[in-house]
């Protein structure tokens, strides 16, 4: 055994299993532990078992194997294959169910099925574009109660000579004087020249016995007394203004005569607006 122990061909293997004999079994060299022998296998042969064994699992499983080109041949990944595809084709036309069918050829079929979603789709389209213009419109435009009040009419045999009845429109005050005779006649014979804002009795009335003008102070918007003031026409006492029966400004600090609205006669009835 020594004989064997010391002869320099034996491989390490042996060596180690010589000296454990001979040490009883109680120490193994370090120099002589005990090692597996390693088998070198060339590179073509580990890539012809890697591919037979990769080949076989793509073959049991083909719906889950991805295949990519490794060291100059096809090698498969396998992939999950606990997910399925949900199936549509209840759901799908008969004419595009086959993949291999080209669109050009199911259009035909599909043709009157496309012109019905196209018209219902313009058809709701217009609607909905006609229903928003006119809510917009609505929204843009005045109120009814705006509305109502654009135009009045007054019926001018209630007014008796003289007076000077006030009435509502549009918000504001509106005067409407029945002068007499002895009114007319002196508005007419003014002197126009003299006058902060220049205008012919005249050309501020339609008919001569009436005079239609806003109540409104062309001040700072007071409005105005009828029958007062300095000239017996109006009178604003908030800055002492003083309008004549025509509704000039003749004193005071107002700039210009009293606005006369747009307005009609016609048959005893007068139409402001």
């Amino acid at each position: 055994m020594n004989a064997i122990s010391k002869s320099s061909n034996l491989s390490p293997f042996l060596k180690a299993t010589v000296n454990s004999v001979n040490n009883g079994g109680r120490q193994v060299l370090s120099s002589g532990k005990a090692q597996r022998p390693k088998v070198d296998v060339p590179s073509p042969v580990k890539a012809i078992l890697t591919k037979s064994i990769t080949e076989k699992l793509c073959t049991a499983t083909p719906r889950a194997a991805t295949y990519a080109a490794v060291n100059g041949f096809q090698q498969c990944r396998l992939a999950h294959t606990d997910i399925r595809v949900p199936n549509f084709d209840y759901y799908r036309i008969d004419s595009v169910k086959d993949p291999r069918a080209r669109a050009k050829d199911s259009a035909e079929q599909r043709k009157s099925f496309n012109y019905v979603v196209t018209g219902a789709v313009g058809v709701g389209s217009a609607y909905c574009a006609k229903v928003i213009v006119h809510d917009l419109i609505g929204l843009l435009s005045a109120s009814k109660d705006v509305l109502a009040m654009a135009s009045i009419e007054v019926k001018l045999d209630a007014i008796p000579e003289g007076k000077s009845v006030v009435f509502k429109w549009r918000g504001k005050p509106l005067f409407v004087r029945h002068r007499g005779a002895s009114e007319i006649e002196r508005e007419a014979k003014v002197d126009v020249s003299s006058l902060r804002d220049p205008e012919k009795d005249s050309d501020r009335v339609k008919n001569p016995e009436w005079l239609v003008v806003l109540g409104v102070c062309t001040h700072l918007g007071c409005v105005p007394i009828a029958n007062a003031g300095d000239y017996g026409g109006y009178y604003c006492p908030c800055h002492g203004s003083h309008y004549d029966a025509s509704g000039r400004i003749r004193k005071g600090p107002a700039p210009l005569n009293l606005e006369v609205p747009p307005y009609e006669i016609v048959d005893n009835l007068l139409v402001v607006g």
